[in-house]
């Protein structure tokens, strides 16, 4: 089984983060690309630009409504569904986002969906 762990693209590479996926649409603001150490940047399995844009209105009061439309995206992805083949051969795969809030961030939506769907297989 796979595990998929997360993680701030701020925080220092380690040995133990295995395949390290960036799973931003858009750039980390301040970090150049030379710095970043990641083995690929799956902008597909991102929530889409316009629910992105939508969730950052308001972090808070659209976190329940952003979760259940970023899911309803995930299970419709033919990217996702791509990644999660890509992913099965790994033991550790570890996502990397940018956003400061550690709770309500998309990537841990991913986290808990790739975990869900990797079982099923």
């Amino acid at each position: 089984m796979t595990l998929i762990k997360i993680k701030r693209v701020y925080e220092d590479p380690e040995p133990t983060d295995g395949y390290r996926v960036l799973v931003d649409r858009l750039w980390p603001r301040g970090m150049k690309k030379e710095h970043l150490k990641y083995d690929a940047w799956e902008k597909g399995i991102t929530p889409s630009s316009e629910l992105r844009k939508w969730f950052h209105e308001n972090p808070i009061g659209n976190w329940e409504s952003f979760s259940a439309m970023y899911r309803k995206e995930l299970e419709t992805s033919e990217a996702v569904q791509d990644f999660l083949t890509k992913i099965k051969s790994y033991e550790t795969i570890t996502l990397l986002y940018a956003s400061k809030e550690p709770v309500r961030n998309h990537a841990r939506i991913l986290q808990q969906f790739l975990e869900t769907h990797l079982g099923e297989s």
